[in-house]
């Protein structure tokens, strides 16, 4: 086996916008004017075209630009057996801005992976990009739990999850079949995307969540446990990453929180290949709790993905250098803070913008690291 590449010097997150040929397409649908299989056909040729623009630009591995999801989780999740999507009053959390679709998942009977419709997706995607690497985003097995069971103020488990010990072990268990199931239809390079360390990095967060009763250190712990036990089995030629996100949908957020609150406990416990790390606003803090890296690649999110104005190249490359005085600059790479369109809406940002934003990066990268 070799050792996994990724991250790489100059990567991305993961989604992309959606061309409005295909946010019609996704409309229609949902209205009943169009069949599943022209759906699909419409999603082929999108994610077909965004492949070959991704290796125009340079990527080392592209992604479909999780263009048959309406949200970067709750498709994956509700797929999941044992977890069903359902409608809501609001938005599990409050965005600083425009608000996503109402709607959550609950957990109601046995979690497992069995089935599961992002396999095939998977396999689409790996035969449109050829050679070429595929990077495979899912979320992380943390939030079925954080949605569930802490977002949740009335969460009541079923009779087989009284025992929460029990919950995390089948969720952890689910995510191990999950990743084999991938890594056997010759996935290679895999993201988990976390907004779990975001909101536990906002001190008002974690107030509220400490006044209902949460143990902010002892759940922290509980999720690292519960993400390494989803790894545990990772062959070692299966780069595994994870993207610590504070919210992005229609380029606005609902964290905000230096890294320091988690670092400790996140950062050098961790089993993955690289954090991919938000570094785009001043509400991500400072790079101090890099101290707390151990071996693993830091991916700089360094490029916002909220606004379509191009960062000044010298003033990134000066954040790069200050970053290496916390982590050796051969453990750092960088890209977008976040995906262009976490949710099919997308940020309010123009096609062009991000590939200027990702070929910004690239050039960045090349001149930093050769």
């Amino acid at each position: 086996m070799t050792k996994p590449l990724a991250p790489f010097r100059f990567d991305i997150v993961g989604s992309f916008l959606r061309p409005d040929y295909l946010k019609e397409a996704r409309a229609q649908f949902a209205a009943g004017n169009i069949t599943q299989e022209e759906l699909t056909a419409i999603e082929d040729k999108a994610i077909i075209e965004l492949i070959e623009k991704e290796k125009a630009v340079g990527l080392n591995a592209v992604t479909d630009g999780e263009f048959r999801r309406s949200m970067w989780h709750l498709d994956f999740l509700a797929a999941l057996d044992g977890v069903k999507e359902v409608g809501a009053e609001h938005w599990s959390v409050e965005f600083k801005g425009h608000q996503p679709k109402s709607k959550t998942v609950i957990i109601d009977g046995t979690i497992d992976f069995n089935d599961h419709p992002f396999l095939q997706h998977f396999l689409f995607t790996k035969k449109a990009a050829g050679e070429t690497l595929v990077k495979q985003t899912i979320p992380s097995p943390t939030m079925l739990h954080l949605i569930c069971c802490v977002r949740e103020e009335n969460y009541q488990p079923i009779e087989q999850y009284k025992d929460e010990a029990k919950l995390f072990a089948d969720i952890a268990a689910a995510y191990r079949k999950a990743i084999k199931s991938f890594y056997d239809e010759g996935c290679r390079y895999l993201q988990i995307d976390d907004t779990s360390w975001g909101e536990f990095c906002d001190p008002n967060k974690r107030a509220a969540y400490e006044a209902r009763g949460f143990d902010m250190d002892k759940l922290a712990h509980d999720y690292v446990s519960l993400i390494n036990e989803s790894l545990k089995d990772k062959p070692e030629d299966l780069a595994v990453t994870i993207h610590i996100c504070r919210g992005n949908f229609r380029s606005t957020w609902f964290s905000s929180g230096g890294y320091d609150p988690v670092a400790p406990i996140l950062f050098p416990n961790l089993n993955v290949n690289g954090f991919f790390l938000e570094y785009d606003s001043d509400r991500a803090g400072g790079f101090e709790p890099l101290n707390y890296i151990a071996n693993q690649k830091v991916v700089l999110g360094l490029v916002t993905s909220k606004e379509g104005t191009l960062e000044n190249p010298d003033d990134i490359k000066a954040r790069i250098k200050e970053a290496s005085q916390f982590v050796p600059l051969d453990q750092l790479c960088i890209s977008p803070q976040c995906g262009f369109s976490s949710t099919e809406e997308g940020n309010i940002i123009t096609d062009e913008d991000q590939w200027n934003k990702i070929a910004l990066i690239r050039d960045i990268a090349n001149e930093v690291w050769g």
